[in-house]
């Protein structure tokens, strides 16, 4: 359903490397919820607003189905109102001086669609994100949820091939943002639209994509489904920006079939499958998650078990983080508060090796 090709853009005119976004290539399929990840600057915004022709790209190709929205070599660049796409911001954009029904109501009128075919499309965009009953309400009497409810009946109402939201949950609370996640990727999935979203914040990444790109200084670093972002990254700025990681440098010493053994600051350990990991790479991490290590008592089997000392912790309710020290290194760990090991206790943590993973800077 979209196709980027080599998207360039440089703001800096100054400076010739100075790429707000450089080499960005991807795929989405029909039907997909697609993420672009990344913390401020990294260029996904520059990439999102490029797909909708908000951007004029220096370079590349953007390809909308059938259709050439954008192509530097063929000089193409179709406008705006003629790519077939909707778009949902940050700020709702609602009219304040209309109602509910008649903000909905405001891209079909552009459009120029029959009244009978634009009063049912209304109704059933209005129906779908449960606003029905809200049609003649003045849009500023609506809570901060019901507003961005609005925006997203409007845009699914145009009944576009693409879906483009940028930030669109960022202005709620924490509770709303949590209720409109489930909300937005169920009325994605009844629609059957193609969404392209931007966010840095990662959890929602997770919980709304289906594939997740995340970007660094106008690059895609790594594109991948979800649970395979979080547990297998392949890349340093991947797994730290993705949920809390300690890395490790390490140094290959061995292997056991596709798993490493691998020298580290917390003694000699074994990874997960390293089948996957950059061959000849200068530099290796290797990482785990906080609540991927185990804590016991006493040794075990002494595979992948680390000696150390609760220095702190942390009691949240459901979940304890303890920072533990081995050796010279202090070691980040999740538990949970059904046992509490208590500060000053010497413990064992084990660190099961299908969740080591080797990443490259």
């Amino acid at each position: 359903m979209l196709q980027v090709d080599q998207l360039r853009k440089r703001y800096d005119r100054t400076d010739a490397k100075a790429f707000a976004v450089q080499e960005v290539s991807f795929n989405v399929k029909l039907g997909e919820f697609f993420t672009l990840l990344g913390p401020s600057g990294c260029g996904k915004t520059t990439t999102l607003r490029s797909i909708a022709g908000l951007e004029m790209p220096d370079e590349g190709e953007i390809r909308i189905g059938e259709d050439t929205v954008f192509s530097s070599v063929r000089g193409i660049a179709v406008p705006v109102n003629r790519r077939n796409i909707a778009m949902v911001f940050q700020s709702y954009a609602i009219w304040p001086h209309m109602t509910v029904g008649q903000n909905v109501a405001f891209p079909l009128e552009a459009m120029g669609v029959p009244t009978a075919e634009a009063a049912r499309r209304i109704e059933r965009a209005l129906e779908m994100v449960g606003l029905a009953a809200f049609r003649d309400r003045p849009a500023p009497m609506l809570s901060g949820g019901q507003q961005q409810r609005v925006a997203l009946a409007r845009a699914f109402v145009k009944e576009a091939r693409v879906l483009l939201l940028d930030e669109p949950l960022s202005n709620l609370d924490a509770k709303l943002r949590e209720q409109m996640r489930v909300e937005l990727r169920d009325l994605q999935r009844r629609v059957g639209t193609t969404a392209i979203y931007v966010t840095h914040d990662q959890e929602e990444a997770m919980s709304l994509s289906d594939r997740v790109a995340v970007m660094n200084e106008g690059r895609i670093v790594e594109l991948a489904p979800p649970r395979a972002l979080y547990l297998r990254p392949r890349t340093r700025f991947a797994a730290q920006f993705v949920g809390q990681a300690d890395l490790l440098d390490c140094t290959r010493v061995g292997s056991e079939g596709n798993a490493w053994i691998v020298d580290t600051p917390l003694g000699r350990l074994r990874t997960a499958d390293c089948s996957d990991a950059e061959a000849g790479a200068s530099k290796t991490s290797l990482l785990i998650r906080p609540e991927h290590i185990e804590l016991r008592a006493s040794p075990e089997n002494g595979l992948n078990e680390v000696a150390g000392v609760i220095e702190r912790l942390v009691f949240s309710g459901r979940i304890v983080e303890y920072i533990i020290r081995a050796g010279d290194r202090l070691v980040r760990v999740q538990g949970t508060s059904r046992e509490i090991f208590e500060a000053g206790r010497q413990v064992v943590m084990s660190l099961p090796p299908e969740h080591c993973v080797v990443v490259t800077d």
